[in-house]
């Protein structure tokens, strides 16, 4: 019994050896800083993610998007196509959403023009609708990879007999 300890131990919110409790309400918060009882520190950032402004002048949507890789959207025509024929129904977004088995979001996205158009998606909505929509055109391809049939058929030519005796026909 000579190496326990029997003196009293406080666990809780009081103090301990005789260190200084913190103010409880605001005024005495302001009092004690005022009169030094109290130091505060700023902390910059506190409660976010620091790797995600660890370079705040870089911004990955900027550097996702590029007039090369941005993605063709439905556009206005189909959005606009899709309201009038949903309106006339008297449907709403979330039962055409459900009538095609998507999500409520898609067709607002769609009505809106900033969906990446999907094929399927749009048969869908023509099916239920019961109408022709507007399909959105491809991207055009940059200038660099243009070819003129003329240009494709010459290069077929010049590999006709590369990997063995030319076809019969």
């Amino acid at each position: 019994m000579e190496g326990q300890d029997w003196s009293t131990t406080n666990v809780g919110r009081g103090t301990v050896g005789g260190a200084k409790a913190l103010p409880k309400t605001k005024t005495a918060l302001a009092q004690a800083l005022r009169t030094g009882g109290v130091q505060s520190e700023r902390k910059h950032a506190s409660g976010t993610n620091a790797s995600a402004h660890s370079n705040p002048t870089l911004n990955a949507r900027k550097l996702e998007e590029s007039e090369e890789t941005r993605h063709a959207t439905s556009g206005k025509a189909l959005g606009k196509a899709i309201m009038q024929a949903r309106t006339t129904k008297k449907w709403t977004q979330k039962q055409l959403a459900t009538s095609i088995n998507e999500k409520p979001q898609i067709i607002g996205q769609y009505e809106s023009g900033s969906a990446i158009p999907n094929p399927q998606i749009i048969s869908k909505l023509e099916r239920q609708l019961n109408c022709r929509l507007p399909r959105p055109g491809k991207a055009p391809k940059s200038a660099g990879a243009k070819q003129t049939a003329n240009q494709g058929q010459q290069k077929k030519a010049a590999h006709l007999t590369r990997g063995g005796p030319a076809k019969r026909r």
